[in-house]
């Protein structure tokens, strides 16, 4: 009876810190304003407001926010500190997406 009332309370613990993890984990608003950033730069692209190397550098940059989130989560929480860490991150990449689409640099168009 000890054993089977210990094994149970094991498995409840268990299954309640692998539950707390995974809920601190997920970071949706994250995951959202990435999906975000990439359409602006894919538009910025598409209208000819951004050059290849400016979108080039913007997605460089999205890729380090992207690998820092990765950081973040390895350990199976994300803190407070770090999305804190990673919205400063995206501000910054959003305000550099916004500034590099108005600078009055134009994609050359190609002659045909």
């Amino acid at each position: 009876m000890k054993k089977s009332l210990f094994s149970l309370l094991a498995a409840t613990s268990l299954l309640a810190v692998s539950y707390t993890s995974v809920a601190q984990v997920v970071t949706p608003g994250i995951n959202a304003r990435q999906r975000n950033e990439r359409a602006r730069i894919r538009q910025g692209v598409a209208t000819g407001e951004l050059t290849r190397p400016e979108a080039a550098r913007l997605k460089g940059r999205e890729a380090e926010i992207r690998q820092d989130k990765r950081a973040a989560r390895a350990d199976g929480i994300v803190t407070r500190d770090e999305r804190q860490d990673i919205r400063k991150d995206e501000n910054q990449a959003s305000r550099a997406i916004y500034r590099q689409k108005h600078d009055g640099q134009v994609r050359p168009r190609a002659v045909r």
